[in-house]
């Protein structure tokens, strides 16, 4: 199934080359910036009975872009970027259906399992996503954190989504190499979440066709959700049409109805 998103930087809406996001002057890559408010999007998202999608804040100076989101979709779209224990029910209280734990969880490269409990007992498993997007290095993925710029000893394997799937209710890896980049998704990371994940998984990442998500669908045995960004035509993109993505999810819900 297709799950929408809105990226947020500087407060709008924007579609950028996700490893090239960090401080270094003239190192960001963007393929788009919309004319439209995040809270445009959230409304076609409604209007199309699009479920499961989220808003991402790309950095300081979104939250009101993403506040406005929220309130045009209440309940319907996940919050991430910078959650922590001390915001994380006021994002809930603005209408995020979850919230979507990154780089706080981590400390020092390492999965601090003390702050994760801690949220768990404030909001519930029920209403947290684990953001594990990762990269590859020497033929492993490792989870990054900090924009996606620093490297944890997390790795992406079937022990570690069991051990986190009693701490959260969905995962949303993005496959960092190829995000933003149109030129097709990381078959064999899907291939494997689809293999290893008991929950709902979002995977996200260089999808530039309507057959990715057909692929994804397969490949992930019908568990594995697809995030389409740069692609989409509503962010500037020719790969994919939002009609035929939106078409798609109706066709496969009405095909599981009994």
């Amino acid at each position: 199934m297709f799950r929408p998103c809105i990226d947020l930087h500087d407060g709008c809406v924007k579609q950028i080359v996700g490893g090239s996001l960090n401080d270094s002057p003239g190192q960001l890559r963007t393929n788009f910036v919309s004319n439209h408010s995040a809270a445009w999007f959230a409304e076609v998202y409604r209007r199309d009975q699009l479920t499961g999608g989220h808003v991402i804040m790309l950095g300081p100076g979104n939250e009101s872009a993403a506040r406005d989101a929220l309130s045009a979709y209440p309940g319907g779209m996940q919050i991430g970027g910078g959650i922590t224990a001390d915001n994380a029910r006021d994002w809930l209280a603005a209408g995020a259906s979850h919230v979507i734990l990154t780089s706080w969880v981590f400390r020092d490269g390492r999965l601090d399992e003390e702050r994760l409990r801690q949220l768990v007992k404030q909001i519930g498993r029920e209403k947290l996503v684990l953001d594990l997007s990762c990269r590859k290095r020497e033929g492993t993925y490792f989870v990054v954190t900090d924009r996606w710029q620093k490297f944890t000893d997390l790795i992406v394997s079937r022990e570690t989504l069991a051990r986190l799937a009693a701490h959260c209710a969905e995962f949303l890896i993005h496959a960092v190499d190829v995000e933003g980049l149109c030129r097709g998704i990381d078959a064999g990371l899907v291939s494997d979440l689809g293999q290893w994940s008991t929950l709902p998984t979002t995977y996200a990442g260089g999808a530039n066709s309507l057959a990715d998500l057909e692929t994804v669908t397969r490949l992930g045995q019908g568990k594995i959700d697809l995030t389409i960004g740069s692609a989409l035509d509503i962010f500037g993109g020719t790969g994919v049409r939002y009609a035929d993505v939106v078409a798609f999810n109706h066709k496969h819900l009405a095909a599981a109805k009994p």
